[in-house]
């Protein structure tokens, strides 16, 4: 199941391009196992250049939750959700753009991805989409593109031994070819044939079509429909079977499941019948794996493949070999975590669990997701932040699947309540706003019982309302925690709900009342010696108390640089970077704050943490401007603004950002005048999220060639 591999569909690929310069939607359906996905992605690559604005591929066969549609696919082109509903933020980003979106394996999400595509090509007239789903998604001026098998050889006349004997001496000579006989060259011709071969010499090495196996070939190519993942199965058991008996085998199998002769199975029936005869061919222990694995999303990792899924039959000492044992059958692929499975294969194995299995699995799937949240936050001081941060991002398609599976069972939603707010500073980290109180939000409506996962939840869930500047929603949830942490003797919660009060009243506009509540709340943070508590207390009080009280702002930003690099938090420290850098401009000392926001700017565009760079990238305009550098000022603001948007956020949302912002786009615009301003703003705007780094950053080599770049 190598993707990397592309075998024929020119006539496909032909036909997808002629469809695409006459519509806006395409969809390629057919039924699992065909190859829309390989012929998409294909598709896409050979079409890069042909779109200005490039092309994106969003794969949605892990998003289990309609509802998070719209977020997740604002959150892979980088728009960092800062909007409730993102629609409006992805059609202001997309609206100008000429661009293909691919959207794979849409069927589980097809009522909600068409009226969500509907709404978006009618706002961006630019834009055209590519889908791949087993069905239509039936919106207007959709073209239907269905994805054949691969072609098989035709049937003229059944094979016999002499024919296939005769091949190679037929072969050999000039004349006219025989009716009825098919020639290992003319049999090779057929991408089923050739997707066989190729498969199968990676299990037997030297393995190629010749006169001696012509038949067997051409019969098993037939007998799967041509059908890719089919193919690639069988071609897999060549490992323990010869070519002969798997013709045999499968002959058999399908006899049995047949009713109107050899071929009577309708396709979506072949490519079951073939995945079933491959589970039927596992060891009991394999196919136990096999259905277990099922639950994973995004794949798995062998020190998860142990945890999980050992126990009730399997020995945890036996994963590994089993693990291997799928992967030679082609049942797993490597890539991801470690360890992955197609969609078609995912979903035959969970059918084979048993209820009680499946009951048995949910709750050591959801326990391990919850200790993994628990163990990986990235609200803590500790020197791995940035690998949990990481690992976190990596495993979010399970954790998906973990909590939607507590909220299906009511028993598991204190699990799932916990799991998403441990995650808060990811949800923040990552942008995933939207997604986040998504998931705390009805973790909360199914565990009304006032105690410490509430309490925790409510603080949580305002301070990422706060990020998205819903204050409406984020002060209700402040008052019932604190009343809650209060009354349930959390007390130790009782500082985290100051914290963010005062972060409600600095986004309010009422900046001297939230330093007042902020510096309560360091106290309170400094009584229960919570360091943890404390890094975020030190961020919030240095940058929005930096112009109100810079020297004290400065304070805060060196104590909160020192506590990161004491305790190697790489993550911690770019914050802290970036907060004094602030506290430092407001001195006027230009040539540390440069110094600061540079490195922090570097390190959160390696990790892709966008609301840290943006505003890294906008004080860096302001420096510039001080210098009287107004054309690199201008050019900052313009890769500033672009980010704003794209978070749908902007400089005067934020206290700390208005005044300046404002004074230095007037400066430069005065400075350079208003067409060399837009001129270079523009240019800014273009840079994209890597080069306006390298700008920021100064690096010599490359500061020309951006200067003048499109």
């Amino acid at each position: 199941m190598d993707k990397s591999t592309f075998i024929g569909r020119r006539w496909e690929l032909s036909a997808a391009r002629k469809a695409l310069s006459r519509t806006r939607l395409l969809t390629l359906t057919g039924p699992g196992g065909v190859g829309k996905t390989r012929l998409a992605l294909r598709l896409a690559e050979n079409l890069r250049n042909k779109y200005r604005d490039g092309v994106e591929v969003i794969e949605l066969a892990t998003l289990e939750t309609g509802e998070l549609l719209e977020p997740a696919v604002a959150a892979a082109l980088g728009l960092r959700g800062v909007h409730r509903a993102p629609m409006g933020v992805l059609v202001e980003h997309l609206s100008n753009r000429r661009m293909l979106l691919v959207l794979d394996n849409c069927e589980h999400l097809d009522l909600l991805c068409g009226h969500f595509v509907e709404r978006l090509l009618h706002a961006t007239p630019r834009l055209q989409v590519l889908v791949t789903s087993r069905h239509s998604l039936g919106v207007n001026g959709e073209q239907v593109l269905p994805v054949p098998p691969l072609s098989v050889p035709e049937p003229a006349h059944p094979f016999h031994e002499v024919e296939a004997d005769a091949a190679l001496h037929e072969e050999a000579q000039a004349g006219p070819r025989t009716p009825g006989r098919t020639t290992v060259r003319e049999a090779a011709r057929h991408d089923s044939v050739r997707l066989f071969v190729e498969r199968a010499a990676h299990v037997v090495p030297g393995f190629c079509l010749n006169a001696g196996n012509l038949a067997c070939v051409v019969r098993l190519v037939r007998r799967l429909e041509g059908i890719p993942l089919a193919i690639e199965l069988a071609a897999a058991r060549l490992r323990t079977l010869p070519l002969e008996e798997l013709a045999y085998e499968l002959d058999q199998r399908f006899d049995v499941l047949a009713t109107g002769g050899p071929m009577a199975l309708p396709r979506h029936q072949t490519l079951r019948a073939t995945i079933q005869w491959s589970f039927r061919l596992c060891s009991p222990e394999e196919r136990r794996l096999w259905a277990r694995l099922s639950m994973f999303a995004g794949g798995v990792d062998l020190d998860t493949a142990e945890t999980v899924c050992s126990g009730e039959g399997i020995d945890a000492a036996d994963v590994l070999d089993l693990l291997a044992g799928l992967v030679d059958k082609s049942v797993l692929c490597r890539g991801g975590l470690g360890f992955r499975m197609l969609e078609s294969l995912r979903a035959y194995g969970c059918e084979q669990l048993t209820p009680a299995e499946r009951q048995w699995l949910r709750g050591r799937f959801v326990g391990h997701y919850r200790e993994l949240t628990e163990t990986h936050r990235t609200d803590q001081l500790v020197p791995d932040q940035l690998d949990r941060y990481l690992a976190l991002r990596q495993e979010l398609p399970n954790i998906r699947v973990a909590l939607q599976a507590c909220l299906n069972e009511p028993a598991l939603a204190p699990l799932g309540l916990g799991t998403a707010s441990a995650m808060w500073c990811f949800w923040v980290l990552a942008g995933a706003l939207t997604e986040g109180r998504y998931w705390i939000e009805r973790g909360l409506e199914l565990v009304p019982e006032p105690g410490r996962a509430r309490a925790t939840a409510l603080w949580a869930d305002s301070m990422l309302a706060l990020r998205q500047g819903d204050l409406d929603a984020a002060l209700p949830l402040l008052e019932d925690c604190r009343a809650l942490a209060a009354r349930s003797g959390n007390e130790d919660l009782v500082p985290y709900a100051v914290r963010t009060a005062g972060v409600a009243a600095c986004t309010a506009g009422d900046t001297r009342r939230g330093l007042a509540l902020l510096r309560e709340s360091l106290a309170l943070h400094r009584s229960l010696n919570d360091m943890d508590g404390l890094m975020f207390n030190l961020y919030f009080a240095a940058a929005y108390g930096s112009i109100e009280d810079p020297g004290l702002a400065a304070e805060f930003g060196e104590e909160l640089l020192a506590l990161s690099e004491s305790h190697h938090a790489l993550v911690s420290r770019a914050y802290a970077q970036f907060a004094l850098g602030v506290a430092r401009w407001n001195l006027g000392d230009y040539e540390q704050a440069e110094a600061l926001l540079t490195s922090a700017a570097q390190f959160t565009g390696e990790i892709d943490d966008r609301w840290c760079l943006t505003q890294c990238l906008e004080v860096l305009a302001w420096i510039a401007g001080a210098r009287e550098e107004h054309e690199r000022a201008a050019e900052l603001l313009g890769a500033a603004h672009a980010l704003w948007q794209a978070a749908g956020a902007s400089p005067e949302r934020l206290c700390y950002h208005a005044a300046w912002h404002e004074r230095c786009t007037r400066q430069a615009r005065h400075a350079l005048g208003k067409p060399a301003f837009t001129s270079a703003f523009r240019h800014g705007a273009k840079l994209g999220v890597g080069r306006a780094v390298t700008y920021a950053v100064r690096l010599p080599a490359v500061q020309s060639e951006l200067r003048h770049s499109s």
